[in-house]
């Protein structure tokens, strides 16, 4: 369903030419969480797309054009439309393209799917900060934040008394909110989800998707990635290629 260059594009690389008829593009990075969640739509809904890595510690001028913060995902049609920012990128997909629905069409349930996002949202700015965290009393303390903010997802699927964020079956909700609990055992923070038995058994379920295991990286290679990365590398975001 994908084609494209794993290889990332950066600084004085020439721009990729008009999207051809009949595909859309992504701008991504092949370990961004962000980018995954449109990527993760893409394979989803069986749309056809090519994906273009940008090289975020080294990024091209032409890509700020494309979007004005300089980040992925963004996305680009044959008519030149640009959409970008990963939620707004998903949903857009979601309706402009056919295929399996993610988002639920009545009104309630794709409000308590946005309340989820906003019951999820401050654990990427956790993963930040634990990353940039330099003793063990403050990853300790970082931990303490991931159970709580767990413990309220949890709760979410306690009360719903189903599999998935949004029913029986996988939806919208969860593929947002997936890449970071993708990245938790690379991280070292599979602890932080012990005390929440059907968040892990939500966990176990998406593993069993097509989607997500199309687009799984192996722990190993996400950690010479973050090696790199954390070291401002410019050849991270090209690790193990």
């Amino acid at each position: 369903m994908s084609g494209g260059s794993p290889r990332s594009l950066g600084k004085g690389s020439a721009a990729p030419g008009p999207v051809p008829e009949g595909l859309v593009r992504v701008y991504s990075m092949r370990f961004c969480p962000f980018a995954e969640r449109t990527r993760l739509v893409l394979e989803a809904k069986g749309i056809r797309h090519e994906v273009i890595n940008i090289n975020l510690k080294n990024k091209p001028e032409w890509f700020f054009k494309k979007n004005p913060f300089g980040l992925v995902p963004v996305l680009e049609n044959s008519q030149g439309q640009l959409v970008y920012e990963s939620a707004i990128t998903c949903e857009y997909l979601d309706e402009a393209y056919p295929g399996k629905k993610l988002l639920p069409e009545d009104p309630y349930e794709k409000a308590c799917q946005k309340m989820v996002f906003e019951l999820f949202s401050k654990v990427p700015s956790l993963v930040g900060s634990f990353l940039r965290s330099k003793n063990k009393e403050d990853r300790s303390a970082l931990k303490e934040e991931f159970r709580k903010e767990f413990n309220k997802l949890e709760e979410v699927l306690t009360n719903k008394k189903t599999t998935f964020f949004g029913g029986s079956s996988l939806s919208m909700i969860d593929y947002l909110i997936w890449p970071w609990f993708e990245r938790l055992e690379a991280l070292e923070l599979n602890e932080c989800v012990d005390h929440a038995p059907k968040l892990k058994l939500w966990m176990a379920a998406m593993r069993e998707d097509a989607a997500v295991s199309a687009l799984l990286i192996d722990v190993k290679t996400f950690r010479g990635f973050l090696d790199l990365y954390l070291q401002n590398s410019l050849e991270a975001c090209d690790y193990g290629l």
